[in-house]
């Protein structure tokens, strides 16, 4: 692949290449931090969300060299977001001290289900009672996509070596548009619990930095996939035009690489001051009404 690019290619390519291992050495460092610095409860949780930005740089900067494993590499990528998802409910969850904490602190309160990107618009909807129960079909609700998005990458796979799958075949009889319409709807039913917990939490873990670390979340869905589908769709209509040797489709793929490298590296660069920080626990529901007392008794 190098022995056919020009000079202009080789730079970008080099400068790419070294910021996805930048991204990679920023992330090391930030995993030994937080595996000294930080309870091991919470150590691997917030080890997995870290890790999203610097594998999704690698599998596309793999793919960026590699043009035929395109295919593994967004498995890789799409099979370790969706297990993160799971990962950052999960975190917001050991922020509050653990589930049994959680509960008791939330003992009285309800989940606002009339949130995005489900049910954003239905603001009639009742607000659901915080229990276990509850609790438990929220995680479910990110642990089936963590599950079922591996499963269908590896069916997508399967039918491509099969010759089944092919990107350009958009019809009804084609399983590129099944697969897809599935994906979508498990993707968004496992956004809908983190968006639930998000406007739970958000003001109890404010100290915590939960809002710039849902923005970051964020920003990595949208990048990886509505930035990809975007430029797919451009590719698979010849909106983006070819340049030989390279097809459309080729070019799309570079291009949503490339940008993806880029992104990824600067998310790195800014998790890296988001998360570095002490994790100190929150203080016990009991003691927040011992204080609340005692400030009511204060003539």
């Amino acid at each position: 692949l190098s022995a056919g690019l020009d000079l202009p290619g080789r730079f970008l390519f080099a400068i790419l290449t070294l910021m996805t291992l930048i991204a990679n050495l920023v992330f090391i460092e930030e995993a030994v931090y937080i595996y000294r610095k930080i309870p091991s409860s919470k150590r691997s949780i917030i080890i997995w969300v870290n890790a999203a930005a610097p594998v999704i740089a690698t599998t596309s900067c793999t793919g960026m060299w590699i043009p035929r494993s395109t295919m593994f590499t967004d498995f890789t990528a799409a099979v370790f977001f969706a297990i993160v998802i799971h990962k950052f409910l999960m975190m917001m969850v050991k922020d509050c001290g653990g589930q049994k904490l959680f509960l008791k602190r939330f003992e009285n309160g309800h989940f606002k289900i009339s949130t995005g990107p489900c049910c954003c618009c239905c603001l009639c909807l009742p607000r659901v009672r915080i229990t276990r129960r509850s609790l438990f079909w929220l995680k479910l609700g990110t642990l089936q996509f963590a599950f079922l998005r591996p499963v269908l990458m590896f069916l997508s796979i399967v039918l491509w070596t099969n010759g089944s799958y092919t990107l350009y075949n958009l019809s009804t009889k084609g399983a590129v548009i099944w697969i897809s319409c599935v994906v979508g709807v498990l993707t968004i039913i496992a956004l809908w619990p983190v968006a639930i917990m998000f406007q739970q939490v958000r003001t109890l873990l404010i100290c915590k930095k939960i809002i710039p670390k849902f923005a970051l979340y964020q920003f990595i869905l949208i990048l990886n996939h509505l930035q990809t589908s975007i430029i797919n769709i451009l590719a698979t209509r010849r909106i983006i035009p070819c340049a030989p040797p390279l097809s459309s489709s080729a070019r799309g793929a570079y291009m949503t690489q490339q940008l993806l490298i880029m992104e990824m590296f600067l998310i790195t660069l800014i998790s890296r001051v988001v998360y570095r920080r002490k994790y100190d626990d929150l203080e016990p529901p009991e003691c927040k009404a011992e204080e609340a007392g005692d400030n009511k008794q204060t003539p």
